[in-house]
């Protein structure tokens, strides 16, 4: 059964109210089969997931160029959301700058088309806000391409209310993409309500906690040596233990249910849609057929008041930052 469907705010495309995020298909999250992440992008269509979301850090562009095909095969189904901003270099595999000039943007963007194969992207995202560029460089450089009818919508990620105000006062803003999820609510300060607000979509990323809340492992020592997971200070060290604790209530409620603690956990996101006045889309990411259908389900799935009373006092009680370095986060600007 297809999951229904939902406009992406006042002025962005229909879409699956889940999404899928193709990131871990290429990089980050250990070894992957491509095969199985390929056949996952097909099932993801049967089941009404329609936006797609990679980024051109991903894998160095590598996983632009793998879901390239299947976006090309089924271009008038697929809204593709790509991101430009997180510079990488050849030479230092560790480095990472944000660019948001207006040169970098025009590059980044005929970079990413030329990736994918394809002629336009759907939502265009800056991937990250560097401060020391005006947004309104930044913004109207990516206006820009929608005149050019090489983008048809832009989106922000990781921005504060205040700097989604701004930007939207330069061209009309379609999505906020940053994390949220039962351990990370920082962005319902001020970020949530300018989104109500202006009639922008939130595609919440990492709502899963990154794998944390399914229970898939409960410290960075479990996983793979290339996992970039390791890096975070909510699965490290003493945080680690006291953080898989918080999980208990999520596994209380998935197991009374009869459902997953994902499900659970994506309910809880699906929810805020209600809770805050706006429209949610969460863009879990899977690799896996078996994990997607699992994801879907949720969609549908609503929790009771006494659950969502339950689930409430997680967040105030996660230790650590969600990454080791927040400069480039809406919380390290607030």
């Amino acid at each position: 059964m297809s999951i229904p469907t939902t406009q992406l705010g006042t002025h962005g495309p229909v879409v699956g109210v889940q999404g899928l995020g193709c990131m871990g298909m290429s990089e980050f999250y250990g070894p992957t089969d491509t095969a199985e992440a390929l056949a996952t992008l097909d099932a993801a269509l049967d089941l009404g997931v329609t936006l797609f979301d990679t980024a051109d850090v991903y894998g160095s562009g590598a996983n632009e160029e793998l879901i390239g095909p299947f976006v090309r095969a089924n271009r008038d189904q697929v809204v593709l959301a790509t991101k430009f901003a997180i510079e990488r270099r050849a030479d230092d595999p560790t480095y990472r700058g944000v660019r948001n000039d207006a040169a970098y943007v025009r590059t980044a963007v005929d970079a990413s088309l030329r990736r994918l194969g394809v002629d336009h992207i759907d939502v265009y995202y800056m991937h990250r806000r560097d401060p020391a560029v005006p947004l309104a460089e930044s913004v109207g450089a990516m206006a820009e391409l929608v005149r050019a009818g090489k983008v048809r919508h832009l989106g922000l990620s990781e921005v504060t209310g205040d700097e989604l105000r701004e930007a939207y006062a330069v061209h009309p803003i379609a999505a906020l993409q940053s994390e949220w999820s039962i351990f990370s609510r920082d962005v319902e300060q001020t970020a949530v309500p300018a989104a109500a607000e202006l009639g922008i979509a939130f595609v919440p990323y990492s709502p899963l906690g990154r794998g944390f809340l399914t229970g898939a492992f409960a410290a960075a020592e479990q996983l793979s040596a290339d996992d970039y997971r390791r890096h975070h200070p909510q699965f490290s060290g003493p945080n680690a233990a006291g953080n898989a604790a918080l999980v208990a209530p999520i596994q209380k409620i998935a197991a009374g249910r009869g459902v997953s603690a994902a499900q659970i956990a994506l309910a809880w996101v699906h929810q805020r849609a209600e809770v805050h006045g706006l429209t949610v889309v969460p863009i879990p990411g899977t690799r896996k057929r078996t994990r997607l259908a699992e994801n879907t389900a949720a969609a549908t799935l609503v929790l009771t008041s006494a659950e969502l009373a339950e689930l409430e006092p997680i967040a105030g009680h996660v230790a650590g930052n969600r990454y080791a370095d927040m400069t480039f986060t809406s919380a390290g600007r607030e």
